[in-house]
């Protein structure tokens, strides 16, 4: 009996008696799975920044793209103004 060892569960090959379908009938599963690119077992935050934005530039929805980006600027705006950022500079 190890100190360091994890105990693994038992596991067990049931079927359901009235199943007729195929796969794992106990998978949970998100019904958009199949059509997004960023779901998955993206390791390390670089992979998750670089699916994210090749999701972002294969994007269909263009109205989606110019929302998430005037969105972006409004809270930027907001945050300039909080730490009280002199905008003069720009005019």
């Amino acid at each position: 009996m190890g100190i360091f060892k994890t105990r693994k569960n038992k596991t067990y090959s049931y079927t359901p008696r009235h199943y007729k379908g195929e796969g794992n009938p106990y998978e949970i599963k998100h019904k958009f799975d199949d059509y997004r690119t960023t779901v998955g077992s993206n390791k390390g935050l670089k992979n998750k920044i670089v699916t994210a934005l090749n999701d972002y530039k294969h994007n269909t929805n263009q109205t989606a793209n110019k929302r998430v980006l005037i969105i972006i600027g409004i809270l930027i705006l907001v945050f300039l103004f909080i730490i009280e950022f002199d905008l003069s500079i720009f005019f």
